[in-house]
């Protein structure tokens, strides 16, 4: 209960996460980039992390490489084969996010359940808030078993981020949006991550039915891929989540100084659009 005796907002803690009051202290679209931890090295994925934060990121989504990412596409999951032949592990990942965060970055991990759980849930949540990881997205855990895992997390104050699809049901909308933390990470389409040349029709009737259900900040991923995308996204959306496009141009770089300057390109150019800059 609030000072007044009121009761919080439906879908609304009666404390807010620091994730939550990222976006609304904003009061604008965030700019949220992905990377793959570790890759194409760990070195390289810190300087990826810095590229994205010069050039105007809100906050940054790392990915923890995982052997069967089933919610990724090509992009990722060839990347995330390749950060784990060169031995990178969760715990390479956590130090990168501890370093970014220590420089200033508000971090945002993705990690498939199997590897929270290999590595412990309260060691992993332990680490996430020493690391500064205010939120943590789990593909592969609906909100029907999450429960367990947001009472590890919450208390450490990482927030365990749910996903929408638009083929969820009013019910269901209901159900996820009063357990979210954080903010709630919309999938832009049906499928896996990928480059899409353009974005449903109905993803802004999608966003509305998720938000007569709660207000927490609603973000955007899959399939954002152009500058274009992320400013009609903006429109309707708290953030914009773009991975596989950005992804995409480090792999296809002859040396990280090329694949440095097309992202920084990429994300400024993003930043630049009217709805992220107003």
């Amino acid at each position: 209960m609030s000072a007044q005796g009121e009761r919080a907002p439906a879908g609304r803690p009666a404390a807010e996460s620091a994730l939550t009051q990222v976006f609304r202290v904003a009061g604008k679209p965030l700019l949220m980039p992905y990377a793959v931890g570790g890759y194409p090295d760990p070195d390289s994925c810190v300087e990826i992390v810095r590229t994205y934060l010069r050039n105007g990121a809100d906050l940054v989504e790392l990915g923890i490489p995982f052997s069967d990412p089933l919610a990724d596409g090509p992009v990722m999951q060839s990347a995330s084969v390749a950060a784990l032949r060169r031995g990178v592990r969760p715990a390479d990942v956590l130090r990168i996010a501890g370093l970014v965060a220590g420089e200033g970055a508000r971090v945002v991990l993705l990690s498939y359940l199997n590897t929270i759980l290999a590595f412990g849930s309260e060691r992993f949540f332990d680490r996430c808030r020493d690391s500064g990881v205010l939120g943590v997205v789990v593909p592969d855990v609906p909100v029907e078993e999450a429960t367990d895992l947001q009472a590890t997390a919450g208390a450490r104050g990482v927030d365990v981020i749910l996903l929408a699809a638009p083929t969820s049901t009013e019910t269901r909308l209901a159900r996820i949006a009063q357990a979210a933390s954080g903010f709630i990470y919309c999938v832009s389409t049906v499928g896996v991550t990928g480059p899409r040349a353009s974005l449903r029709a109905d993803l802004p009737d999608f966003l509305a039915r998720v938000r007569k259900h709660g207000d927490l900040p609603l973000a955007v991923g899959f399939g954002v891929s152009t500058a274009e995308q992320a400013e009609e996204v903006a429109g309707y959306a708290d953030g914009v989540i773009i991975g596989s496009a950005l992804v995409d141009m480090v792999a296809r770089s002859k040396s990280l100084s090329e694949g440095l300057a097309a992202i920084g390109r990429f994300v400024y150019q993003v930043r630049s659009m009217p709805s992220f800059s107003r």
